[in-house]
């Protein structure tokens, strides 16, 4: 007997069900059959069903000999189920990576519940993907604070949840017992998810994404314009049926007749599902069923929904289209307005900059900005404070939104961007510093000093150099980017290799400063008790072997693409390692739910559960690194700042070929490693398995690229910056650079090796 029957119903989904069909067989959990049941579709589902079958002995086909609609085509695989769970599957949506391995965990650490509900991300017909908004309701929590397995009273707002039926897994004899099957018609999953969730006695819920729901351009049942939209009412009847029969669950008709309400609303609120003769004959219909199943002193909506509910009690249907094409209107009037504030604005903004272009230099004020004003971080960030230390006459500002505010040291004033203030500090500072170039609206004047850190040592191809590089260009007005090079004043260069490249691909008469990378200062200043309380905040387990995974951008991929499947790395590393998973800035608030990704912090599952932390949102990747034992990475510059460290890299290189094709770098990292390489899943869980990852070889590769691309780096780096842009002392006047054999040993961060694991201490 399987673990999971996996129901797949399949009708006119013949572009979509090979991937449907793949995305359950090659999961990491092999203990399932699958159901693949073709409603007697035209096109060519069936072959492809049958093809599945002949490949794969998991596979079971079931042909009806008529077409019978999604609920009864489900029911037909229930009949044939014999696994212990019932998971359904929609022939256009997809499983993501490790999900049945997520769910059978999950179900075996909470006592095996009758149902477990599950997340899902939407992937628009463009590719993209869009958690469930409602995410937070399936929060697991500590098992002290939120109930690991409740029935549905306990957690009544799990009923704000789309009320579909694949976004749970059902115990197959809890399904058999209550006689649950799918009715006719559209909306079948109303009557199904409803008596199934009112029903269980024991509940749990995962909070990971499972399912991919597709929204299809065209063809969806959503997008579909049909009489048959009428039958929520006759699915309602159901469901208000089952409440009928059995008394103890009457307590439930308020909630229910609440979301039929929102549910009806919505239906009457999206005019291409219904034709036009059809709309009179809903609002008949939705009036009488107000009616009906309006619980005695039942409660009022408020906001919006207070009218809407209002117009479907009375079948008003000519009130509520005039009044949602009124709302239509506010909406494009208060948008139209915006608008035109906003342009006035912004013409008020470029004539107060003006007027403040007039006044005089301000020597006393310097401001700072990094990652297009994402917050206190990199070379500005190390420079600012020793700013403050060293020329205490200097105020600083620093530009950065609301969201980032936090970040900000105390004392360093915050700089709204776009704000009056902001047009105000770029028109009178001194100094500009950042480490990418300032809004191109920005008029650099006599007097001005514009200090350019840039954001690591270089690897993939920069300026000029991308002119053949469409792919990574992006439309890129290089005459543009000239004119913004040319306000720079100082190019810092963290060694001979970047000075080289900066001088050739941003050309210009600025005064480059190899003095090595203000950000990796700490490296030398830290303690073992900073390393410690890092860890601590992180919440690295005692003695465990923080792996620091750090992977960059791919030009080439419209959207990112996690490289590896972290949860089974995680569970190969074994208990003793904890991956800590900072995807690049352009991807963090999107990474673990891309199309491909694995999971996310509080989605770690089974053996690798508190073993995968996401560590996107933490400010400063400097301190990331001392917390963590060795990087992991691809081709992402944290490699050079990390090798100060002296602890073990390994580069993880699949689509070298591919990425040095469409981007370009300036040397073959793969030949010129700081750390061992890997190129495929199985070679890089190898590496750390055998003990390669920080043997004898990966120390010899670590030392010779630490010798060139860590020549400058000190920890004092930000000091000679600041003595000479702000100080203007001369070279032969600044702290000479320390040799790299005499300089301070980083901290380490843990010197205890998992017991059942080759571990370098």
């Amino acid at each position: 007997m399987p673990r999971f029957s996996v129901i797949v119903p399949a009708y006119e989904v013949q572009p979509y069900l090979s991937d449907c069909l793949r995305s359950v067989l090659e999961q990491d959990f092999t203990d399932l059959e699958l159901i693949a049941v073709d409603d007697h579709s035209p096109d060519a589902c069936g072959a492809i069903i049958d093809e599945a079958a002949e490949r794969d002995p998991r596979v079971r086909a079931v042909h009806l000999v008529e077409n019978a609609g999604l609920g009864r085509a489900r029911n037909a695989g229930i009949r044939r189920a014999t696994g212990d769970y019932l998971l359904f599957l929609d022939g256009d949506d997809t499983l993501a990576p490790g999900s049945l391995r997520a769910i059978a965990d999950r179900l075996a650490r909470t006592g095996e519940p009758q149902v477990l509900v599950f997340d899902y991300a939407r992937v628009d017909w463009a590719g993209d993907v869009v958690r469930n908004v409602r995410a937070e309701l399936l929060r697991e929590g500590d098992p002290g604070c939120v109930r690991q397995v409740f029935r549905l009273e306990q957690r009544p707002e799990l009923l704000r949840l789309l009320m579909v039926a694949w976004n749970k897994a059902y115990r197959r004899d809890f399904v058999r017992a209550e006689g649950f099957a799918f009715p006719p018609g559209f909306y079948e999953d109303t009557p199904w998810t409803f008596p199934v969730l009112f029903s269980a006695e024991s509940i749990a819920v995962l909070d990971r994404v499972c399912v991919h729901y597709r929204q299809r351009r065209r063809g969806g049942i959503l997008r579909t314009t049909s009489r048959r939209h009428l039958d929520v009412f006759e699915q309602y009847d159901r469901v208000f049926r089952f409440l009928d029969a059995r008394p103890e669950l009457a307590h439930w008709r308020p909630a229910l007749f609440r979301r039929m309400v929102d549910h009806l609303g919505a239906i009457a609120a999206a005019p291409d599902r219904l034709p036009v003769r059809a709309r009179a004959e809903f609002f008949r219909r939705a009036g009488a069923h107000h009616r009906r199943y309006r619980p005695y002193g039942a409660a009022a909506p408020s906001g919006r929904a207070w009218w809407r509910c209002l117009l479907l009690r009375l079948g008003a249907r000519w009130a509520f289209e005039l009044l949602r094409g009124g709302d239509r209107v506010w909406r494009r009037v208060h948008g139209c307005a915006r608008a035109a504030y906003g342009q006035a604005r912004a013409a008020a903004l470029r004539a107060h900059y003006r007027v403040r272009l007039c006044l005089p230099v301000d020597p006393r004020l310097a401001v700072f900005a990094a990652y297009w004003h994402k917050g206190y971080a990199c070379h500005p960030a190390a420079i600012e404070a020793k700013v403050r230390e060293l020329v205490p006459g200097v105020r600083t500002a620093w530009i950065t939104t609301p969201e980032y505010a936090h970040s900000l040291p105390p004392g360093v004033r915050r700089l709204h961007p776009g704000s009056a203030a902001y047009w105000t500090a770029l028109a009178r500072a001194r100094f500009l510093v950042n480490n990418v170039n300032f809004t191109p609206g920005m008029r650099k004047r006599p007097g001005q000093i514009h200090l350019q850190t840039h954001h690591g040592t270089p690897l993939k191809h920069m300026g000029l150099d991308l002119r053949d590089r469409p792919a990574a260009a992006r439309g890129m007005d290089f005459g543009k980017l000239l004119e913004r090079v040319d306000r720079w004043d100082y190019s810092l260069s963290a060694n001979r290799h970047s000075t080289l490249v900066w001088e050739r691909v941003y050309p210009s008469g600025y005064t480059t400063l190899p003095y090595g990378s203000p950000r990796d200062d700490v490296f030398q200043h830290a303690t073992e008790d900073d390393v410690a309380r890092l860890r601590a905040r992180l919440g690295i387990p005692a003695g465990s072997v923080a792996v620091l995974y750090a992977p960059t951008h791919r030009d080439y991929q419209r959207r990112p693409v996690p490289r590896l499947d972290l949860e089974r790395v995680a569970r190969a590393l074994g208990p003793g390692f904890t991956l800590l998973v900072r995807p690049h800035y352009f991807h963090a608030p999107h990474y673990f739910h891309a199309p491909n990704s694995c999971h996310a912090l509080d989605g770690a599952t089974g053996s690798s559960r508190g073993r995968v932390l996401d560590v996107s949102g933490h400010g400063r990747v400097e301190e990331l690194c001392l917390a963590a034992d060795a990087l992991l990475t691809d081709y992402s510059s944290i490699m050079f700042d990390y090798a100060n460290l002296d602890r073990p890299i390994v580069i993880h290189a699949d689509d070298w070929d591919a990425y040095r094709a469409a981007r370009g770098t300036y040397f073959d990292i793969t030949a010129a490693p700081p750390g061992p390489v890997s190129r495929t899943e199985d070679e890089l869980i190898t590496l750390f398995a055998t003990g390669a990852w920080c043997g004898p070889r990966s120390a010899a590769l670590r030392a010779a690229f630490r010798a060139r691309f860590c020549p400058y780096d000190d920890g004092r780096a930000a000091e000679r910056v600041v003595r000479r842009v702000f100080l203007g002392e001369h070279p032969e006047l600044l702290p000479p650079v320390v040799p790299l054999s005499e300089r301070r040993p980083a901290p380490a961060a843990v010197r205890t090796a998992p017991a059942d694991h080759v571990v370098c201490p």
